[in-house]
Formats: structure tokens, sequence, C-alpha cells
């Protein structure tokens, strides 16, 4: 039987108590210290305990949402919410994800949320079983997706060290020139050359070129997707200069396709999707003509700190990213690169 919701306010589900100044924050404290933009650092002290809901209480990151999984401490920034009675901190923390919070904010300079407000807001909610019960289920859900995450970023993270290996230090070559087993099948090492030649950016695989990345994708700015089409869920990830910033209906690329964070804080930062995604106007779009995952990898070895211009807004224009430069044999580096992202990470994600 379906669960029954019966109205009331988060006043009847929850208390509040605003956070507290941080005390002294220091790597390797045992627990987590939250701001309104979570985990900030990790202190000695604890101002809250496990299953604390934290709340963003003021500036643009009202509104949002944490669950503790330890005692932490939670900042003058923030609002501790503790379930009342039986009520599940885990049903209440995806109850109140869907309620907007955000829209709920006071003042217009500085946004603000405050206990008043938050007892305030209307919803519904099933009896303290049946929240434990959904609660169970969707934190199930979750879990998987984080131990996901985890996966992906550890195959990720071996996906750029073999690309640096074999693109960017040319570990292979060396070994072979060495007269040494590179130690890779054998179908895979005699794609590689058995010597390296000098070559104005340094040595270089023999026949490989250097090449810029306007040689191998096209690179256009971004399109500003009007406000009210970028919600909290949708079909495709819109991409600002800080990766997703919400979802929308329709996309600006239809396949894979990178997005460059190419102004204010976050410009140099690299995110990418397999399935299409509209890229807003904050970053740039990066379409690769051939072999999408050696230019993305390309694109996440180098480093762009010294093409960023402007002190008060940084800003690294289109033509500094299209110069980014690799080094590439035509024939020899497509089965190269197939072999590579076929071994690992992304060939099982296209």
């Amino acid at each position: 039987m379906a669960a029954e919701f019966l109205e009331t306010t988060l006043g009847n589900l929850l208390t509040y108590a605003n956070g507290r100044a941080s005390p002294e924050r220091a790597d390797g404290l045992p627990h987590p210290v939250y701001g309104s933009n979570g985990i900030i650092g990790y202190a000695s002290e604890t101002n809250a305990d496990q299953d604390t809901i934290v709340i963003g209480r003021v500036g643009s990151d009202c509104g949002s949402l944490y669950l503790t999984k330890q005692k932490c401490w939670v900042t003058d920034n923030a609002i501790r919410a503790t379930a009342l009675g039986d009520n599940d901190p885990r049903f209440l923390f995806y109850l109140l994800s869907t309620l907007g919070l955000n829209d709920w904010r006071a003042g217009s300079g500085q946004p603000l949320l405050n206990q008043d407000i938050l007892s305030r807001i209307p919803t519904a909610a099933p009896t303290p079983a049946e929240q434990g019960t959904i609660g169970r289920i969707l934190g199930g859900l979750d879990d998987k997706i984080e131990l996901n995450r985890r996966m992906n970023e550890t195959l990720e993270a071996m996906a750029r060290a073999l690309f640096k290996s074999w693109f960017v230090d040319f570990d292979p070559v060396r070994a072979k020139a060495e007269g040494c087993d590179p130690g890779l099948p054998k179908h895979i090492a005699d794609l590689f050359p058995a010597h390296l030649v000098d070559s104005e950016l340094g040595e270089v695989p023999e026949r490989w070129e250097w090449v810029h990345l306007r040689d191998l994708a096209a690179i256009q700015g971004g399109r500003q997707l009007p406000t009210e089409e970028c919600k909290p869920t949708g079909r495709f990830p819109v991409f600002g200069a800080n990766g997703i910033m919400g979802y929308a209906e329709r996309r600006s690329h239809s396949e894979f396709v990178i997005a460059f964070g190419r102004v204010g804080a976050y410009c140099g930062s690299v995110h990418w999707s397999y399935d299409g995604a509209w890229i807003n106007n904050n970053a740039s779009s990066v379409t690769p003509d051939h072999w999408p995952e050696f230019v993305l990898q390309a694109i996440l070895a180098a480093d762009f700190a010294g093409m960023r211009t402007g002190s008060a807004q940084p800003f690294i224009p289109n033509s500094a990213l299209a110069s980014v430069e690799m080094c590439e044999h035509p024939m020899r580096l497509w089965t190269c690169s197939v072999a590579w992202s076929d071994r690992y990470v992304f060939g099982n994600k296209r």
C-alpha cells in the first residue's frame, strides 16, 4: 500500500539552530567543518551530531543541503536541522531537496534563510515508519551512485596516468630505444617507434609531430540558456565555467562535447558529456573531429595557468585554447588511442 502523506510544516518535522563561527581548522583533524557550500575544512571540535541536515543560510548558497555522516562542526553561514521525535533524518533530507528552499529566501542584496522561514514552509510527510522505509531505499541508491562515482574517479586517474606515460613522457618509446620491454601487449607495443628525435619543443617519437588543438577539434563560445530553462532536473546537463549548473530539456551539442571554463574563478576547468549537453556562455565547447578520448586527455594534461588574462575577472580566450599543442602521428595515434581508451575507461562510456 502506498504511503499516505499528511499535510504539515517543516517546523513539525525538524528543529533548527544556527551554526557558530568556525574553530581553528587544519588538515588531518578528525571532524569536517561545514559552511553554506559544504565541507570547508576539518577541526578537532564538533557542534553537530551524525545525521544533522546542514542548510546554507546566507549568500548565493542559501538553501543548499548536506546530510552529515559523522559528528561535525557547522559554521554560522549555515543552519543545523535535526529530526524531531522519530522522524527519519535521511527521508527529511530528501524531502527538503524537493522544496526549492532557495525560493523561500528573504533579502535581495544578501539572500538569507532563517529558522522562522524554514519552520513555516508547508509540506507533506508520511509516518516516521514509512519515512524510514523511503529513506533507506533512496539512501541505498545514493550509496551506489557514490560508489560508482569513486570507481570512475579511480579509473579516470588511471587513464590520465596512462595517457601521460604514452603521449607526454613517451615511456614505451624510451623503453624500446633502450632495448627494454615496454610492458605492453605486442600488438600495442608495435605501434610505438623505437627512437626519439629532436624537435623545437623537445624530444618526440620518430615520425610523430606537434599539432594544435584547433587541428583536431572545433572550438566555440557557449550560448546563454534562458534562466527559466535551467532546472534542478532534466534530460541534458547545462555546463557553466565550474561544471554542471543545472539541467535542460534541449541541448546545444548532441554528441560528445567538452565544456571548457573560460571566464571567472573557474576558467581552465574541464568537464564533458558523452550524450550531449548545453554549453552556457561562461564556457566554451570543444567538439573533437577525431579521437575524442585523446583530445579530452590532451586538454586535461595541459597547463592553462599561464594562459589566463585579466586580474579582477580571469579569462582564457578561445585562441589560447586553440593553440594547445600535442604530439601525434596520424595513423599510429588513432590506433594507439583506441587501444588505450578501450583498455581503460573511456571506451566503456561511449
